[in-house]
This record gives C-alpha cells, structure tokens and sequence, in this order.
C-alpha cells in the first residue's frame, strides 16, 4: 500500500516536473545493452548539453519518476522521503529552478501493461530501442517474446510525428517496429542496410605487466550519409557496447553535434559497472566482470568475448538467468551446448544455471587441457567464489556473470585483486545490498 501511494504521488509530480521544465526527451528500451547505451548517450550529450540520467538503474514506476525529478531512493527512510517529495513539489509549482536541457531516461518492462504507465509520465521525443533477442529477459510474465517485443514497441508508438525512432538494423524484432509510428525511423547496426553502419569493428590489445596481452577497448568505424569515421572505445568490451555507441552518436547528430565532439565525447566512455568490464584478479589472473545482469543473448556474447581472449585457461562462473519463465530450462540448455567449447573449467550457480553444468557434460566439450572435465554446481555465490579462488592459477581468465538475484558480484569481489576498491568497480555495493 505505502509503495502504490509514493507510486502515485511520484508520478504526479513527475508530470508536473515535465510539463514546467519542458526537456528533451531520449527513451531507451530493449533487453539487452539498455544501460550501457543510456550512459553512451549521456556521455555524448553532455559534451554540449546540461543533461541528466540515473545515477542508477532507475527505469521502472518509481525509478523514472525519481530521475525526472532529481531525486534518489531513500528505501525507508520516511524523513528524507518527505524532505525530498517536499522539495519536488516546490520546484514543479512554485520556485523556478534550473533544469537540464535533456533527460536520458530507461524504459523497463517486466510486466504487460508497464510500458503504458512509464508514457503516460513522459513521452519521448527520440525513442532508442536496442535489442530484444530470441529469449529476451523479462518474459516471465508475458505470453511469449513477440508479447514482450509488443510492449516493448509501444515507445516508438508514443512518438510524435516529428520525433525520431532509432531502431537496432540487426534485431528482427526491432526492425519490424518500424511500422508502428509516424515519426521518422533511422536504423542502425552492422548490417549493409542500417541508415547508420557500425563497421570494421576489432578489439585491440595492450601489453599489461602483470597478465602480458590484454584488451585495451574497441576500435571501429561509423558510416552515414556516405562519411566514415573512426571511433575508440577505450575499457569497452564485446558487442553490446557497439551498439551503445553507435546509437549514441547517432543522438548526437541529431542532437545536431560536431562529429568531432562525438568521437571525443565517446573516448571518455566507460561501460557501468558490472557489464563486461576487464578487472585485475588474484594470482595475476583477469576477470571480464559482466555481472549486472544476464539474459540468453548477453550471455552468449560475454562466452565469445572470452573465447577471443589469449590465456593459458579460460574459466566460466555463470549464475542462474533469471525471469525466463517457461523457456528458462532449454535456454540454460543451450548455453550448456555452447560453453563447452570455449572454457576449460566451468563453475555454476544456482538451480537453473546447473542444467548448463548438465548439457555441457553430456556434449563432453568440457575437457581441460589435462584431459579432465572440471564442471562444478554451487547453490550460492559465496561458496562458488571460494572454490573459485583455490582453483586459480595465474595466467587464466574468468568470466563472472548471472542473474542480478544470484549475486554473482560476490564472486567478483572474493577474487578482485584490489578489494578495497570495491565500492568504485563493482555493481550493488549500496549497503541495503550488501546485506541481502
């Protein structure tokens, strides 16, 4: 009762913020890389904007009105509540404060039905839908992932007619959403037929004292309208973080920016906490951090990350996917058949995330380099990473990623080689979290 009355009043106020303030609007939603790419086009933007995004992932029917109105979660804290909620109120009534020029907002759905809530708050005036995937996450609580997609889409249908959808070329799902608005529609992705082509893409190497050859980012090229142009991303990993970008710089043209003003603003770039950031690990060891959340599709992304890596082992500790639904077993499955040809030991956490221990023994593609299957199933984090630690030698390479129910960031930080960093690196070290 006491969440559906600060849900009510939120959103009222919200609308209030919106309607005094008048901002741009940016909407982003999608599956996978919605984060990441809401942080993209808020580095872009802020190289010539007074823009503003969550702090955190603030996407739902309390976060986005907390973002719209400046303010943080209290959890339950009633005195700050009340400060705060009094303080929103006077700005959308009565003192006329600065505002940012630009919101960059989520879009978060879990349920049918949410998409309709998050617009009546706010519209958006560029919509960004990034990928949707086979099996995305979220469709727990939907019929089946076109009912997921469909909600999804009504973002792009809530455009005016002189806004702007940019849809992901490469997703099918994404694509055909094109249909459902009357404002102008630009694509973007690898494909030859994206309005806005992400080309040429490498990871680059460096040389690191303690581990030899490590990622150092990546590099690519931006075609559109017949120019092309280089891009680096430096401490960006894996494909999700291409899309990022290229739907960021693709804001900032329309955003009417300088070219030059995106590439640098994207230099300066560094992927959120917990998705496929490279950490120094124990032992001389590297840890691919990817540990915020995990769907099919990311998860497939983060394994072929790996397999590109250069280490003497490759280990994989992968954490239950959660709020799959009835797809949850054959997706755990078939990320089961392909791990087993891209790690040398894999550890596993929770229920669900056994059955890719199951699948990968039963194909036999999980032979270590001494002729051993290592396949290891853990109930919870916390005894995942001890056993994690006793079986790292240096040289090898982990990857570390699951659900944002398991926890798997407690795997991280056991193995981290600065621990006392821990705070600044990793994802969910608020206090209410680490006591969960």
């Amino acid at each position: 009762m006491a969440k559906s009355i600060l849900q009510i009043i939120l959103a009222f106020l919200a609308r209030r913020m919106i309607r005094r303030y008048d901002p741009i609007i940016i909407g982003i939603t999608g599956s996978v890389g919605k984060t990441s790419t809401r942080e993209a086009v808020y580095a872009v933007l802020a190289k010539k904007f007074f823009v503003h995004t969550a702090e955190k992932n603030y996407n739902n029917e309390i976060g986005m009105p907390l973002t719209i109105l400046l303010m943080r979660h209290h959890g339950k804290n009633i005195l700050r509540w009340g400060f705060s909620l009094l303080t929103a109120f006077s700005k959308s009534f009565f003192i006329k404060d600065r505002y940012p020029e630009v919101l960059v907002l989520e879009y978060g759905v879990d349920r049918p039905r949410d998409m309709d809530f998050l617009i009546s708050i706010v519209r958006p005036h560029i919509a960004i839908v990034t990928k949707i995937g086979a099996v995305p996450v979220h469709v727990e609580f939907f019929k089946d992932p076109d009912a997921l997609a469909g909600e999804k889409e009504k973002l792009v249908a809530s455009l005016p007619s002189d806004g702007y959808a940019l849809l992901n070329q490469d997703d099918p799902a994404v694509r055909a959403m094109r249909v459902r608005t009357a404002a102008r529609v630009l694509t973007f992705g690898k494909s030859l037929e994206a309005d806005f082509r992400i080309m040429n893409s490498e990871l680059r190497m460096k040389n690191d004292e303690e581990f030899g050859r490590v990622p150092a980012g990546l590099s690519f090229k931006i075609q559109y309208k017949g120019a092309v142009t280089q891009v680096f991303l430096p401490s960006a990993l894996g494909a999700p973080q291409l899309y990022a970008a290229g739907a960021a710089a693709l804001v900032g043209i329309l955003m009417r920016m300088d070219i030059g003003e995106i590439v640098s603003a994207l230099a300066e770039y560094a992927p959120p906490q917990g998705r496929l950031r490279i950490l120094s690990g124990i032992k001389h060891t590297l840890i691919i951090d990817d540990t915020y959340n995990a769907a099919p599709e990311s998860m497939r992304e983060a394994l072929l990350l790996l397999e590109s890596l250069f280490a003497k082992r490759k280990i994989a500790v992968l954490g239950d996917m959660l709020e799959l639904g009835r797809y949850s077993e054959e997706a755990h499955r078939e990320i089961g058949r392909m791990v087993g040809s891209y790690v040398d030991i894999l550890l596993t956490v929770g229920p669900q995330a056994r059955l890719i221990g199951e699948e990968m023994k039963l194909l036999r593609k999980a032979k270590s380099r001494g002729g051993v299957e290592k396949v290891f199933s853990f109930a919870n984090a916390i005894s995942a990473g001890k056993m994690l630690e006793s079986l790292l030698r240096p040289g090898d390479a982990v990857l570390i990623k699951g659900s944002q129910g398991i926890r798997m960031e407690k795997i991280v930080e056991e193995i981290m080689a600065n621990r006392e960093h821990a705070k600044k690196l990793l994802v969910r070290q608020e206090d209410y979290w680490k006591k969960a």
